[in-house]
């Protein structure tokens, strides 16, 4: 494998092939790092996952504390070599605390366009911490890794979710019907994205 975000060279019967290694990131903002996960921060993942308003727009079940610590360690490591995504944790400057999560996944590096998630703890909700993480995350990634695009899937009627990619900046596209599930069951999702050129236009 080569560098965080950059091609290693292969073959398949004589043909070369090119993979990635999904960049590992470490993103500050004035109230959050946003960091690699650690084996330590497993029984918190727990909780935060297994909160009932988190649990309404998931589609998997909270992990137990021991799938939580792979989530942690070993399946963010297999998404970053194989250059899938990474998994992360927020954390507040504060106080230490780590309040929310995030992931990557759905990425297409021919394309250099990846998709984004979060979650918030319960106590730290409305507190703006989902819409400055995605931001920072999003913005590293498009102007020091080299993405055209990030993309947010939101379950439609997760207004939470919705409000915190509006604030980001994020541009809404369209409902992908029928694209995804929450508590078992099939839902529509709403399309949201920030390219290179929002933030060239930004600028």
């Amino acid at each position: 494998m080569g560098l965080p975000g950059t091609p290693a060279s292969g073959s398949i019967c004589g043909v070369p092939e090119l993979s990635y290694r999904f960049p590992e990131l470490t993103v500050s903002t004035p109230r959050l790092l946003i960091r690699p996960l650690h084996g330590d921060d497993a029984p918190r993942v727990s909780e935060i996952f297994a909160d009932r308003q988190t649990q309404r727009w998931l589609p998997f079940a909270a992990p137990v504390e021991e799938l939580a610590k792979a989530w942690c360690t070993a399946l963010a490591g297999e998404r970053r070599e194989t250059g899938a995504g990474d998994h992360y944790g927020v954390v507040r400057h504060e106080d230490g605390e780590l309040v929310g999560c995030m992931w990557t996944d759905r990425t297409d590096w021919s394309a250099k366009v990846t998709e984004l998630s979060h979650v918030v703890a319960a106590p730290a909700r409305g507190l703006g911490f989902a819409t400055e993480a995605t931001i920072a995350v999003a913005v590293d990634l498009i102007g020091e890794h080299g993405f055209e695009r990030v993309e947010l899937r939101v379950a439609a009627g997760n207004s939470d979710s919705r409000q915190a990619a509006e604030k980001a900046g994020f541009t809404y596209e369209g409902l992908l019907r029928n694209a995804g599930q929450a508590q078992g069951e099939r839902v529509d999702q709403e399309m949201w994205s920030l390219t290179a050129p929002d933030l060239r236009s930004a600028r």
